[in-house]
């Protein structure tokens, strides 16, 4: 296993930050307990892009460039036209508790997991479902017993899509159909055992996964079957991770506290975003 620098700080004093990505130089995220979806410029400059008044979550783009945001706790999919966010899908009818992270692919297509129960008020876990939403704003489930679907990643031919399952400590692989369709699910990476619970992920250009584990308090790069080969431990619960940067070297992490109310979070203002070099670029580095 190799050895990793340790992290250092980039951005502090958030409520709770997550679903980075890099995206036309620059790291967007959503801060859940502000409402808002940030930008964040190399030189760790903060901007608003949009407040979304029902927790933002997820977040991608369509091929024309505009934004696309999961509002958590009413449970929708919305797009930023003209700098107002309008709804591009209701997801209510399919799914009782709130929506979280996203992937957006090349053509548009949305695949959006939640919860499947009550995290907050520490009800039984239950499975879920992995929604689809076209373009159009048609909606229907892609993949079920899922549990609790969270961060996931897109190989660059397109052709599988990884799901970090938290509940289930694993990643899961599935083929991507032409229309979107997901199918030949396969565990892509099993994590019992490894005192690690899968949060957000990103890929790099060698096909190895970067995971955040709160459970643990770290980063994990690992490898198809479950290999682990680099660690870099969190001051706080890692939440969330993404490769960016000019070469995309970079390895953004973001921590916060977990199951803690949104007024603590608020309160506390202990999210964070911490960044580290890497020795292999995140996937699709030109």
């Amino acid at each position: 296993m190799s050895t990793t620098p340790r992290l250092a700080p980039f951005v502090k004093g958030l409520a709770f930050p997550e679903a980075p990505r890099w995206h036309a130089g620059a790291l967007w995220l959503s801060d859940f307990y502000q409402r808002r979806v940030l930008r964040v410029t190399p030189d760790g400059a903060v901007e608003t892009v949009a407040e979304v008044p029902g927790q933002p979550s997820g977040l991608g783009w369509l091929p024309d460039g505009r934004l696309l945001v999961v509002s958590m706790n009413d449970r929708r999919l919305l797009r930023q036209d003209c700098q107002a966010l309008v709804e591009a899908a209701d997801l209510s009818g399919l799914v009782a508790w709130p929506c979280n992270d996203m992937l957006v692919d090349g053509l548009g297509r949305a695949y959006i997991g939640n919860f499947g129960f009550d995290l907050h008020a520490r009800a039984p876990f239950a499975a879920t479902s992995l929604l689809l939403v076209t373009p159009d704003g048609r909606v229907r489930v892609a993949a079920q017993d899922m549990h609790f679907p969270n961060g996931m990643v897109l190989t660059p031919d397109g052709r599988t899509l990884i799901v970090a399952e938290s509940y289930g400590q694993r990643l899961t692989a599935f083929d991507v159909a032409d229309d979107g369709t997901l199918g030949r699910r396969r565990v892509w990476a099993r994590l019992e055992g490894k005192g690690v619970g899968p949060d957000g992920i990103c890929l790099d250009a060698q096909g190895a996964v970067w995971l955040a584990s709160p459970v643990s308090r770290e980063v994990l790069r690992v490898k198809e079957g479950g290999e682990v080969v680099e660690r870099i431990p969190t001051e706080g619960q890692a939440v969330a991770c993404m490769l960016g940067g000019d070469d995309r070297r970079t390895l953004f992490v973001l921590t916060g506290r977990v199951l803690v109310t949104p007024q603590q979070s608020l309160a506390q203002r202990s999210g964070a975003i911490w960044q580290t070099r890497v020795a292999v670029p995140g996937a699709g580095l030109p």
